[in-house]
């Protein structure tokens, strides 16, 4: 090893401790206190193996969170990825000042989420309401974010709206790499629009189709700050994430060590999820190839 390659080695360790001191060691520290019944103050607790985890698929609230949560993702991932790769496609074709419309379409993901949340709260309590009302509309009148069984339809709108963001700009950066040439010949053998997308378009976007799947289901999954922005997880229970479940019950409700196993189980869920779509979006791009 050289000494220019040593010195970039040592310069990594800042980081690395940083991360380890304030990552990982917290992470592992979660692990080691959901086998505990420590309440999250204090200095004393006791062993209890396995209970928390058994006493958590007894646990009704915690049935709901996970049922809304993948509810929530799923919906909102596909909506994600079907309206951003629409917009991809306008933008990517030869209109005037599509630029500017790249730049309007990007910038909710500039925004926090928690003011665009706070934002569309008080456009479901007062602006939508009002519309509704002039509208003769009694669904839009009144708030859909009071109600248990539409609220979770406002918080995926919300989601989708300011999830196409980043993924619209993603499938760009795809689109732009695939060659002219290609759209030539097939024009050429009088292919139509359809099979263009799904000959050519599609699998040579694959990579990116496969990159933004993941990620808009990983980023619905761990939904934390819209939930608090919109609904707190009311009415009720009916829009409590997992996330949300953790953070109330842990750090508000003196479940600490329970909401710890709670987390361990929701990590391991993520990472299951992620590897399979990962595993089975990459053999649809070998199929398609």
């Amino acid at each position: 090893m050289t000494r220019r390659n040593s010195v970039f080695y040592w310069m990594t360790i800042p980081a690395v401790l940083l991360f380890f001191l304030f990552h990982t060691f917290p992470a592992l520290q979660g692990v080691y206190y959901s086998f505990t019944n420590w309440n999250g103050y204090g200095h004393s607790y006791d062993f209890i193996g396995l209970k928390n985890y058994f006493y958590l698929f007894q646990d009704g609230n915690v049935w709901n969170s996970y049922w809304f949560t993948f509810k929530f993702s799923i919906v909102t991932m596909i909506l994600i990825n079907v309206i951003s790769l629409l917009i991809a496609l306008g933008l990517n074709a030869r209109i005037k000042s599509r630029n500017f419309f790249r730049a309007v379409y990007f910038l909710p993901n500039i925004l926090s989420v928690l003011i665009v949340g706070y934002i569309f709260n008080y456009l479901f309590s007062n602006v939508f309401p009002i519309w509704g009302a002039n509208l003769g509309s009694e669904t839009l009148a009144g708030n859909i974010l009071g109600s248990g069984k539409l609220a979770w339809i406002g918080v995926t709108l919300v989601a989708v709206w300011q999830g196409i963001a980043f993924n619209t700009i993603l499938y760009l950066s795809g689109l732009q790499t695939i060659p002219t040439d290609i759209y030539e010949a097939s024009n050429l053998d009088g292919a139509s629009r359809w099979q263009e997308f799904w000959r050519i378009t599609f699998p040579m976007i694959a990579p990116f189709f496969t990159i933004n799947m993941v990620l808009a289901m990983k980023n619905s999954l761990m939904v934390f700050d819209l939930i608090v922005a919109l609904t707190n997880g009311g009415p009720g229970r009916a829009t409590q994430s997992i996330s949300h479940l953790i953070y109330t019950g842990g750090f508000q409700g003196g479940e600490f060590a329970y909401q710890s196993a709670n987390s361990v189980i929701y990590f391991i869920v993520i990472a299951l999820i992620s590897i399979v779509q990962i595993r089975f979006l990459q053999r649809r791009e070998t199929e398609m190839s």
